[in-house]
């Protein structure tokens, strides 16, 4: 123990800042549970393997470290019988639609002794942490420290959303009830503003029964309640149907989630409302998931493969990725990535030993700890300790999830998010620490070039327009389907239904639409009204195509799933797009300016009249459209482009516009200049928010106005690479380095696919299949198999390579 005297100024006492790695290795995957356990630095509360704790030594001259070790014990679970005997069953919303979810472990339970001592490198001199009276109070402080403190993926992990729990309702306790005389029939409810028979809310302020709000599919309410709650601010609401003796289903319009309250029997009697006579006839809102769940089952089932005995995979390339919390979009999206060799070549790579003194908060070094541990024979032995009795192992990248949503609105969060808004999002992040260091990143593979070509339909003079971009957004012409008559009989028999339970629905039956349809639908003309002609200098209609400049060596293909429905709601498509295994796009190749064509004159558009009114927007339109999953400035940008009348239009341009919306975050860094930095954040770029601005005197309520009329315009204005944007700073976008651009044919084979399962991007679940070594695998978080029959017609993102 004299070896411990002259490192003492060094050691550390962890405190409330201080994150303490003492479950997790910072640059690899290891664990307690490892063979060679876990050493926590008692200086920095880093924790490593034995190869980075002799680096870490070696670069920083640290030598004392707490060895964790926790050795595998197990214990025969003789409470088995009891638990089948006393528990009752109860499903459970999370696991209800997982295979196995409601099956009790009755296996042989593992526990394990932990075992701690002190060590000291580089000779790993071993100090017993029984000789208490020996060890110095402040290293025995240190060591209590880092065994008491929250470790740093637990903090991460208490992030995660929990949908179950239900906390009481502020406002229960103080309800204000109104003496209005009112009384609640036991039956027979109708919404007093419409006449919605079901999903009906009485608020417990005023006794107003009201529907409920509209859902993704179109099913739900009218948004008669929160409508109500908007004008009255009478905050809780209970749902008609679900009162039983045992509880009912209350939402607060003002903490906007489901709630408890622990006064419900007191606040109904008001309205005269007795629980204890009260029976169920509406579903509670966890029945309405489940049920959701249920109607797309036979998407879930397809694209998982369920049914089916897949044979697991595990080795070199075959990692799962455990799911955080809604994080199966960012596991999808990386599975892909990791099977690219330009990917591998840079982040598969020994760079961390390079590196071992940077912080472990570096997102390049978080990604070769990823990239390492999906391809590493060490992890393939040892697994994860959460899934090492599994077939298949599997890491949890919690750090690199925190690093890569830091600051970000959206990818911050534990929602479910957009895969292809995080390919673009990921890619932006590693672009800018790539360019920081002097590299290139290895998205540049995905990026290619496009031409805009409009030509004026007045004048006959054309416009040609270059722009980068990262992705092939296919529209889907569902009036090219072949089987509409199929569809049509079905969807009548689902209509039946609604009325008459015993009509049998049967198989699902969506559109089939053939992939030349959809290519055709993007190469043909797209007609734009009100476009400003220079060469009759006023607006006429004009035509726009767009042809490939270049060919990437790597193309995405994302289809247009997510649309608008007949009933001005969001909703995705559920049709089968058979895609090709090779994909010949040469005959989309640009041929630039003929020479019988004659360009539009060089002309700026004449200004807004200084006179022109503002438009005020709408406040409540907007909290109206972000309810429907739309970052804020989004819902903004689309009520000044519809003219703020109203939310239907407003939704509706942001389905149509969804395509161009690499403006998927509201966040961008603030620029000198505050108007350029607000339309930048709306997902335009520098260039073009300093037209708009110089367009309109710098006004920036007209320059918002004068920006969505002149879309065309702007849509196609070349960033000069030379000179930063805010799109960089905003995270959404890779930056538009023009030099690195390949090209080469447009001859493209398959190689993975992404599908979503659900009505919306913000729910559902993601999963990816990949072709490894001629054959298909699926990745669904954390399960790795060989696939029998992927489900390339229901994908959202597809893979191609040259």
């Amino acid at each position: 123990t004299d070896s411990l005297v002259p490192l003492l100024p060094k050691v550390r006492i962890p405190g409330i800042g201080d994150n303490v790695y003492k479950e997790e290795g910072c640059f690899s995957f290891d664990t307690p549970k490892c063979e060679d356990g876990l050493y926590v630095c008692m200086t920095t509360f880093l924790g490593f393997n034995r190869k980075f704790a002799q680096l870490y030594h070696e670069v920083t001259g640290n030598k004392l470290f707490l060895h964790m070790k926790q050795i595998k014990k197990e214990v025969r679970n003789l409470n088995f019988i009891f638990y089948l005997s006393y528990v009752p069953f109860k499903p459970d919303r999370k696991i209800s639609s997982i295979e196995g979810g409601f099956t009790p472990d009755n296996d042989n339970k593992v526990e394990y002794d932990d075992v701690n001592e002190l060590v000291i490198l580089p000779e790993y001199t071993v100090i017993n942490l029984e000789d208490i009276e020996d060890i110095p109070s402040v290293v025995l402080a240190s060591v209590s420290g880092i065994l008491s403190s929250t470790s740093a993926s637990k903090k991460e992990d208490e992030l995660s959303w929990d949908g179950e729990i239900r906390s009481v309702s502020k406002h229960a306790v103080g309800l204000k009830q109104l003496d209005n005389g009112v009384k609640i029939p036991p039956s027979g409810w109708k919404c007093s503003k419409c006449d919605l028979t079901k999903n009906l809310w009485l608020n417990l302020t005023d006794g107003e029964i009201s529907c409920g709000r509209r859902y993704f599919d179109g099913t739900g309410g009218n948004n008669h309640g929160i409508e109500h709650f908007k004008t009255t601010q009478y905050p809780l609401a209970v749902k008609l149907g679900t009162i039983t003796h045992s509880g009912a289903d209350v939402h607060s319009y003002d903490e906007d989630t489901m709630v408890e309250d622990p006064k419900l029997a007191q606040h109904l009697s008001h309205f005269g409302i007795n629980m204890m006579n009260m029976e169920k006839t509406e579903q509670t809102m966890t029945e309405l998931e489940i049920e959701l769940n249920e109607r797309v089952g036979n998407e879930w089932d397809i694209i998982q493969e369920s049914g089916k005995s897949l044979k697991p995979l595990r080795g070199p390339g075959l990692v799962g990725l455990d799911n955080m919390g809604n994080t199966c979009y960012m596991n999808s999206v990386m599975q892909v990535l990791y099977t690219i060799p330009e990917f591998q070549d840079r982040f598969v790579s020994n760079e961390i030993q390079k590196r071992v003194s940077d912080a472990s908060s570096d997102f390049t070094i978080q990604l070769c700890k990823l990239g390492l541990a999906m391809y590493s024979p060490e992890i393939i032995q040892t697994g994860n300790s959460a899934h090492e009795e599994m077939t298949s192992c599997s890491v949890t990248p919690r750090t690199m999830k925190r690093i890569v949503g830091k600051g970000h609105v959206e990818f911050s969060t534990n929602r479910q998010q957009d895969a292809h808004e995080f390919l673009l999002h990921v890619l932006s992040v590693i672009e800018r620490g790539e360019h920081k260091n002097g590299g290139i990143s290895p998205g540049e593979i995905f990026r290619f070039m496009v031409e805009d070509r409009i030509e004026c339909q007045a004048s006959k003079q054309v416009r040609y327009t270059k722009r980068s971009d990262y992705a092939l957004a296919l529209p889907i012409p569902l009036e090219a389907a072949t089987n509409k008559a199929a569809v049509e009989e079905y969807q009548a028999v689902v209509e039946a239904n609604k009325k008459d339970v015993n009509v049998k629905i049967g198989q699902i039956v969506r559109p089939v639409v053939p992939f030349t349809a959809c290519i055709d639908s993007f190469a043909q003309d797209e007609l734009i009204q009100d476009f400003w002609s220079s060469a009759v200098k006023e607006k006429a209609e004009a035509k726009k195509r767009t042809r490939f400049v270049t060919f990437p060596d790597h193309l995405v293909v994302q289809m247009k799933k997510f649309t608008i429905g007949d009933d001005w709601t969001p909703k995705k498509l559920d049709v089968s797009v058979e895609m090709p295994d090779n994909l010949n796009l040469n005959e989309l190749r640009a041929s630039g300016l003929q020479k019988d064509e004659t360009l539009l004159p060089d002309i700026e558009p004449p200004p807004a009249p200084p006179s022109e009114p503002l438009i005020d927007i709408d406040e409540e339109a907007v909290v109206a459209i972000s309810q429907m999953g739309f970052p804020l400035s989004r819902c903004r940008a689309a009520l000044v482009a519809t003219g703020n009348m109203g939310v239907e239009p407003a939704v509706m341009w942001l389905m149509e516009n969804n395509s161009d919306a690499n403006e998927a975050s509201t966040e961008c860094n603030h620029a000198t200049d505050d108007n350029i930095s607000s339309i930048v954040a709306m997902g335009f770029t520098q260039e073009q928010a300093k037209k708009a601005l110089k367009a309109t005197n710098n006004n920036l309520e007209r320059a918002a106005d004068w920006i969505f009329s002149h879309i065309d315009e702007l849509d196609s204005i070349e960033v000069d690479s030379s000179e930063p944007t805010n799109q960089d700073a905003a995270g959404d976008v890779p930056m538009d380095t023009t030099n690195n651009l390949k090209d080469g044919s447009g001859n493209y084979e398959l190689y993975a696919f992404i599908s979503h399962m659900g009505s919306s991007t913000i729910c559902g679940h993601y999963v990816c299949h990949i072709k490894k070594d001629g054959r298909w695998v699926i990745f669904n978080d954390e399960k790795v198999a060989e696939s029998e029959q992927p489900p390339k017609d229901l994908g959202y993102m597809y893979f191609y390579k040259r």
